[in-house]
């Protein structure tokens, strides 16, 4: 399990370039990418959403890549020798009308103007994108790890609350068949009140006590949130993403927490349904954190 929150960089110098990546995410119902890349380099944004998403499957995040050249290791030196074969004509030339010594060395042709021009590298892109991918990955490693804690902690978490609701709905089963118990006497006590020494009919008592019975009668709700209980457990276990099923599932287990407690009519029950809607939402709350 997997928190959709999570921070992870990496950064790498190779071949003269110091090439860094910073990941972060937040949570967010779908997957929303926010990808920023260097101006000259916009080729690499898709590459980097599809290498993100093999390892992403939900969150709002944002990916930064910076690429910064050592020393000018960007550009590329030409020699202009049309330039520098006119120069030196010139030169010898010149030596020659005028008898002078010819001390032409190398390192002044070199300071003559335009005898050298840079440009900008070239750059290979699936070179580039390789180094950028290495990087990447790194960035990628930290970020699933910082997330996996996490999630590992939200996980526990929800164990624990879930654990804890199935002894609150174990009490409510257990106190549900004295509901009907105490109907049944306080039923029989009014009757024989108000009857007072005539004989009271055993059978009439019998069936209002039935048709309470079946009014307030939840083992079906309970043993349906047992199944939602034991649903949720195992996707806690599983390794895929887990957030948008657990969710699904919140809302099952909310509709039975309802249902018993608009058909339980019982105080104690009252308030342990109370308990099981509290833990509920603090369930959805956390969920919502879950990738």
């Amino acid at each position: 399990m997997k928190s959709m929150t999570g921070y992870g960089r990496n950064e790498a110098v190779i071949d003269g370039k110091k090439i860094a990546c910073e990941i972060k995410s937040v949570n967010h119902r779908y997957s929303d990418y926010n990808i920023k890349v260097p101006r000259n380099f916009g080729f690499l944004e898709d590459r980097i959403r599809r290498l993100a998403a093999e390892k992403i499957k939900r969150g709002k995040i944002d990916i930064y890549v910076s690429i910064e050249y050592c020393e000018q290791a960007d550009r590329q030196i030409f020699l202009n020798e049309e330039l520098a074969s006119e120069y030196l004509n010139a030169l010898n030339a010149l030596g020659e009308k005028f008898n002078l010594v010819n001390d032409i060395s190398l390192m002044r042709v070199a300071h003559l103007p335009d005898i050298f021009r840079t440009e900008r590298r070239q750059e290979d892109e699936e070179e580039l994108w390789e180094q950028v991918r290495s990087v990447a990955e790194g960035a990628l490693e930290a970020f699933s790890a910082m997330r996996e804690r996490e999630g590992e902690r939200i996980s526990e978490d929800l164990k624990k609350r879930i654990q804890y609701m199935r002894t609150i709905a174990a009490k409510i089963e257990k106190r549900s068949p004295e509901t009907v118990k105490e109907y049944e006497e306080k039923l029989y006590s009014k009757i024989k009140e108000v009857l007072e020494n005539h004989d009271v009919d055993e059978s009439r008592i019998l069936t209002e006590v039935a048709l309470f019975a079946d009014k307030v009668a939840i083992n079906e709700e309970l043993v349906r949130l047992s199944s939602h209980f034991d649903e949720f457990e195992k996707i806690l276990e599983s390794n895929d993403a887990a957030g948008r099923r657990l969710d699904f599932l919140i809302q099952e287990i909310n509709r039975e927490i309802n249902t018993t407690g608009s058909k339980a009519n019982d105080i104690e029950i009252a308030r342990d349904v109370v308990e099981l809607k509290s833990e509920t939402e603090k369930l959805r709350e956390q969920v919502q954190n879950i990738e």
